[in-house]
């Protein structure tokens, strides 16, 4: 009797140890996945997804409805310097050229009007001192090179050997022309001339062509009218000879 008790409660104390051992094995295992969940959770920042350049899908498209802030160019005479019209020639008629300098700086018969249909004839923002001022600055730095300091196309390039000499803002026809042809060669570029978008921004454009307007008044003040009043080109220093090089 005895003997049969004492079975029974080994076989209790082995059921309760095999409880015991399941309830620790499942905790373990909850305590396992608990920590493969955390650890999967932590992302360093050479791991955080990313797009990388040139590779597929980096380059997403806008959401519908994306407003590109100060890239809308609903101005368009601010920039692009015509006239918001439809139906109008793109770009200006170009006179036949001439062999003599004489006739190519002449008025040509066609009117002004008729040169330039779509170029604006008037600033899209008042000019000030300071506007002319910013653009006589940006002109130096990239126009006085070829056009030269006044205007007349005897920048230090031409002087220096360059023989598509630039014509001067004093001609009759350059006078007239509208200030949307000159903001449309420096965006768009003219003959040799590239364009200079990419260097000057818009404003400094308009700022630019500000100043080529007050070249042409403070070189005609009395608004008189001279086809072919471009200065004697000056000739370029001849170079020192080899004995007299470096005695300075």
């Amino acid at each position: 009797m005895s003997s049969h008790k004492g079975q029974k409660s080994g076989d209790r104390r082995q059921e309760t140890v095999g409880v015991q051992q399941r309830k620790s094995f499942y905790c373990l295992l909850l305590v396992a996945g608990c920590l493969v969940f955390v650890s999967g959770c932590r992302m360093d920042m050479q791991d955080q997804p990313k797009y990388k350049a040139y590779r597929k899908g980096s380059i997403r498209k806008l959401v519908d409805g994306t407003v590109p802030r100060g890239y809308l160019r609903e101005d368009k005479q601010l920039y692009t310097g015509k006239k918001d019209q439809q139906g109008v020639i793109a770009g200006p008629v170009i006179a036949p050229q001439s062999s003599s300098l004489a006739q190519q700086t002449a008025t040509p018969n066609l009117s002004t009007g008729s040169l330039y249909p779509d170029a604006v004839d008037s600033f899209p923002f008042p000019i000030t001192e300071e506007i002319v001022k910013r653009g006589e600055d940006r002109y130096n730095i990239f126009c006085g090179l070829c056009h030269g300091p006044t205007g007349y196309g005897d920048g230090m390039i031409i002087r220096r050997g360059f023989r598509r000499r630039p014509p001067s803002y004093h001609t009759d026809a350059l006078r007239q022309a509208p200030v949307g042809h000159f903001y449309d060669v420096i965006t768009n570029g003219w003959g040799v001339m590239s364009s200079y978008s990419s260097m000057v921004p818009v404003t400094d454009r308009w700022a630019i062509v500000a100043y080529i307007r007050a070249l042409q008044l403070s070189q005609n003040p009395q608004g008189t009218t001279s086809a072919s009043s471009t200065p004697a080109m000056p000739k370029p220093s001849p170079a020192p000879s080899p004995a007299t090089r470096g005695r300075r």
